[in-house]
């Protein structure tokens, strides 16, 4: 059998446009058009989406603009967004000589396109996932080969912190026990001095997933912390956070404002993860002088560590209360149980919600509905099902998460 040659850097293919490896890294497909074009297609695509359902179910509502970074659709133009991404990733690959390459996965291969600096990325986030390989190197630890199955470094995910100068530095390799791991440890620690957190996390399967399911904490405090709409949070390695901050605001701000809490209101947050949507609300409506009680469910349970720990660092421990369980379960037994819930929040996965779990969510009978979605297409399926189980959507705004490719999140509200 012939041997498979390791992966090589993609040559990089020269470019006019604002990167000098947008057409070699494929990431961002769109980065060479106008912000505002960009906002205008982006717009259309979620009218062209959602026309057909809002016309099927009569209702009256209109698409909001999309709100861009530094602007909406139409009006005009607009700065192109650089530095928006606070979370960043490299694959790792091993070069002819031993050396260990990062950068992108050229797209659709295993080839990596090195990446000196990434205009999208927190300032100085590439340098570090550089000198991750730099530190592997340097203490012999070879990059895992994805065609060969051999080898130890997978990838580097790097948090940084948006409203504090942490960063957390989390490494994936094929096997828990590494050779030299201390004089690693300590080189990856010197990389720089915003590194409070080195995590380790085991991925020994033949998957495109990044994250296996053990992690360990190597070095520091085992979380980042961020701050979000005046609320502080501690993030743990694999739970879920957004990566672009600025517009997660504007995205939770929507969403707050769809809630319409009112005092005495109990807040379902299904999905919960760290806790983030319904704390922010939560604090909000504390600041506005309204008692309201916050439900978080997510069946991850680190998320659920994260959830309760922020709970007391907002001072928001007696009025929330978070589950580790699956929200579907939880919500028809709570609905079963005839337990009140007067707002419901969903942020599910791309795949969307499940026919079940929007029964459950229709038998809670909810005043208010706010589905925050990663993925327009899915959410319109579920918002037909809301339809038929007695909700009309009030309120439909797009927002802008990731500038520069396709991808739109949307906010819906919905009402009984």
């Amino acid at each position: 059998m012939a041997k498979t040659r390791p992966a090589s850097p993609t040559k990089q293919q020269s470019s006019d446009g604002p990167c000098p490896l947008m057409r070699s890294c494929g990431g961002c497909t769109w980065l060479g058009l106008p912000y505002r074009k960009q906002l205008a297609r982006k717009q259309q695509a979620m009218e062209e989406l959602f026309a057909p359902l809002i016309a099927e179910q009569g209702w009256t509502v209109e698409l909001d603009p999309i709100e861009g970074m530094g602007g909406r659709a139409g009006e005009g133009k607009l700065p192109a967004p650089r530095a928006f991404r606070y979370k960043a990733v490299t694959p790792f690959a091993p070069g002819p000589h031993g050396e260990v390459r990062s950068g992108f996965f050229a797209r659709g291969t295993h080839r990596i396109v090195e990446v000196p600096e990434c205009i999208v990325e927190a300032p100085g986030a590439r340098a570090i996932l550089n000198g991750v390989a730099r530190a592997a190197e340097a203490c012999h630890i070879p990059a895992y080969n994805e065609d060969t199955r051999r080898g130890l470094l997978r990838y580097a995910v790097l948090r940084c912190g948006w409203k504090t100068d942490e960063a957390m530095l989390t490494i994936v390799t094929s096997q828990r026990d590494l050779p030299h791991m201390d004089a690693f440890v300590e080189a990856l620690g010197a990389i720089d001095p915003r590194i409070t957190t080195i995590a380790q996390n085991i991925n020994p399967k033949v998957t495109n997933a990044i994250l296996g399911a053990e992690t360990r904490v190597l070095a520091g405090a085992g979380q980042l912390r961020d701050g979000l709409l005046g609320c502080a949070f501690d993030i743990s390695p694999t739970a879920f956070y957004q990566t672009n901050p600025a517009q997660t605001e504007v995205l939770y701000r929507l969403a707050i404002e769809g809630m319409q809490l009112q005092e005495g209101d109990v807040l379902l947050d299904a999905y919960c993860g760290s806790g983030t949507i319904g704390l922010c609300a939560a604090h909000d409506a504390k600041e506005r002088g309204i008692a309201v009680r916050l439900l978080g469910v997510e069946r991850n349970a680190a998320g659920i560590a994260d959830a309760r720990r922020n709970a007391e660092l907002n001072g928001l421990e007696d009025v929330a209360e978070f589950v580790a369980e699956d929200a579907t379960a939880y919500m028809r037994r709570a609905a079963a149980e005839g337990r009140q819930v007067d707002v419901l929040c969903l942020d599910p996965p791309r795949a969307g919600s499940t026919p079940a779990c929007l029964e459950a969510a229709c038998a809670l009978a909810p005043r208010r509905i706010v589905y925050v979605s990663c993925n327009p297409e899915t959410q319109m399926r579920d918002i037909e099902q809301l339809a038929a189980g007695g909700y009309r959507l009030v309120r439909l705004t797009p927002v802008d998460m990731f500038p520069h490719t396709e991808h739109v999140e949307t906010v819906a509200v919905l009402e009984r």
